[in-house]
């Protein structure tokens, strides 16, 4: 049954755990490790936007910060079958993410959304957007007419997307977002104080020198790596794509309560 209100901790654990969002998730260890060896391969689909130069190229490293900073089994002989994301560890990222979002709120601060995953987590930036826009941050405007390689870089509630072929697209790629904030530049309009996103939407605005906090999967090592290098302030881990969007609304109101947004 779904929770009405917003949660306390032990429920949201016991949620997250419930829905998959967290603990045995649906991304199989196979993947994982497929990932965390492209990544140490310098295949830059994987670095989500960031410059990881020669710094990660054990993949036996990667592991152990997926380790520690998701909660995923760090035997390096555990090669198939389920992994793990601890709950615990997804609502301390929340509880640090709501506290950036505090400090942007104190400062009306102009912040900027954008999701790679429209298909899971829009909903969980439109409202995190609408709540700081209620408390009087600007939700930055994107400008018009911006395009990658993959298609139209649009908004949506107040969220930045890729649309291609009239469908909001999947995308792991920093360079919807670096169109944007160079978008920006040459408008002469100042960058944000904050970007709240996943994928290389967060990853690309980071190494830009935006601060940024974002979401990502275990099978996304690069913004926890990020993370642990201050690149990024808060990477909260979680699986990015479950069954029903709805399934993030507790994760949601809990986050937008600690952060006094709610």
């Amino acid at each position: 049954m779904p929770i009405s209100g917003t949660p306390s901790r032990a429920e949201l654990v016991e949620h997250l755990v419930r829905t998959r969002i967290a603990g045995d998730v649906a991304t199989p260890r196979e993947n994982n490790l497929s990932h965390y060896r492209k990544l140490a391969n310098s295949d830059r689909h994987y670095w989500l936007g960031l410059e990881l130069g020669d710094r990660w190229n054990d993949e036996q490293d990667v592991l152990a910060v997926m380790a520690e900073r998701v909660g995923v089994n760090d035997d390096p002989e555990y090669r198939y079958g389920q992994d793990t994301i601890d709950p615990e560890l997804t609502v301390d990222g929340l509880e640090r993410m709501a506290g950036r979002l505090r400090k942007a709120a104190d400062g009306q601060q102009r912040v900027l959304f954008a999701t790679g995953h429209p298909g899971g987590l829009l909903d969980v930036h439109r409202a995190t957007a609408s709540a700081l826009r209620a408390a009087g941050c600007e939700i930055v405007v994107i400008p018009d007419g911006l395009t990658t390689e993959e298609g139209y870089v649009m908004q949506f509630a107040d969220v930045a997307v890729l649309e291609h072929g009239a469908t909001l697209w999947h995308t792991h790629s920093g360079e919807p977002m670096k169109a944007i904030l160079k978008g920006l530049e040459r408008q002469g309009r100042p960058l944000p104080d904050l970007v709240v996103a996943d994928h290389g939407w967060a990853g690309y605005a980071g190494q830009h020198g935006v601060d940024s906090v974002g979401y990502a999967d275990c099978n996304d090592p690069a913004l926890f790596i990020a993370e642990a290098e201050g690149t990024v302030q808060v990477t909260v881990p979680l699986d990015d794509h479950v069954v029903s969007p709805r399934h993030y609304d507790p994760m949601t109101a809990y986050l937008l309560a600690a952060a006094g947004l709610d």
